[in-house]
């Protein structure tokens, strides 16, 4: 038996610096294969998250918008239209010929998003969709082991989405016992990530800054975000009034496997299943761009920490340690 860590058990060595000031390293990432994006920063595929005035945002910042999958087939095509060129559809395991004509509209590619990636049948939709649309950009997931990572881009995926379980909405590791703490998914995979040169995509367990720092020293080259991005002000997530949150708004963001979503969604949970996931209600935390450009600010102090002009750079001279509980209380303010 091996140990596993999760962001919370690791910090970053400092490293010698030479970069005079922190507007200087490029955060410009590979998405896909043949995708670069400006930003290292992805919001989540989630009914709950993705929104027309999100993607606008996401967009301007150099981001790409990866739309989520439910809802009505018409509103996919008009999604698609809007932001011809500039987005990702996403889809399941089933109804081929909807992604393929979302495809033929005009979407840049699609996420093949499932709970549990590693399977006959996902493999199985890549290489269909790889079968008519070549020219297509492919993200599948999820998955959280180095030999799952592997199989996808063996059947054609050009990204693959990593974490089994990290979500803020997400119970899976409580009801069924499985998955990998993040950082060692996240490193895992990395490792063969580098040899195959099929970029990576770090999927939840996401809190500050600090957590995308690691994942991306870690070896990712994207890190996707639900949470955060769905307590902004121009989520899809229902907003209601809360006079106790600072923007005096609070929203609700749920898993996709949460009772909640699949009562919605599905009429309810099927027979011999149990909800995977939760929902709640939390504070607006303010306007995505705010959240942006706190992450992105992180992400350039931790990055003259590692002496990195980019992320590359700082992957190649990532050097972790391990750490306790009290690291994380030490390194919090203390006024009191």
């Amino acid at each position: 038996m091996r140990h596993a860590l999760t962001y919370d058990d690791v910090a970053l060595v400092p490293q010698f610096n030479n970069i005079p000031s922190r507007t200087e390293p490029s955060l410009e990432s590979w998405l896909t294969r043949k995708l670069k994006i400006g930003i290292p920063i992805l919001a989540s595929n989630m009914d709950s998250v993705m929104s027309y005035e999100l993607a606008d945002i996401l967009i301007g910042q150099g981001s790409i918008p990866v739309f989520h999958r439910f809802v009505a087939l018409e509103e996919q095509e008009k999604w698609v239209k809007k932001y011809l060129g500039k987005t990702f559809i996403s889809c399941g395991i089933q109804k081929l010929d909807e992604t393929r004509k979302l495809l033929d509209l005009g979407a840049v590619g699609v996420c093949i998003d499932v709970a549990h990636g590693h399977s006959d049948r996902m493999f199985h939709h890549i290489q269909e969709l790889k079968r008519t649309h070549p020219d297509k950009e492919i993200i599948a997931g999820n998955v959280c082991t180095a030999m799952a990572y592997h199989d996808l881009v063996n059947a054609g995926a050009d990204a693959v989405k990593v974490g089994v379980g990290p979500g803020a909405a997400c119970t899976t590791r409580m009801v069924t016992g499985f998955g990998i703490p993040q950082f060692t998914a996240v490193q895992d995979c990395a490792r063969i990530a580098e040899k195959l040169r099929v970029p990576l995509i770090a999927d939840g367990g996401i809190r500050t800054s600090r957590d995308v720092v690691l994942a991306l020293a870690a070896g990712a080259s994207t890190v996707m975000i639900g949470k955060l991005f769905s307590l902004t002000k121009e989520s899809a997530a229902p907003k209601r009034k809360n006079d106790k949150s600072p923007t005096g708004l609070e929203a609700k963001f749920r898993g996709q496997a949460s009772a909640d979503f699949q009562n919605e969604f599905y009429g309810g949970l099927k027979a011999k299943t149990v909800a995977e996931g939760i929902d709640f209600w939390a504070p607006v935390s303010g306007s995505a761009g705010e959240l942006i450009a706190n992450l992105l600010g992180g992400i350039r102090s931790g990055m003259t920490y590692g002496g990195a002009r980019n992320l590359k750079e700082l992957q190649r001279k990532a050097e972790f340690v391990q750490v306790t509980n009290s690291y994380i209380y030490e390194s919090k303010p203390r006024p009191n």
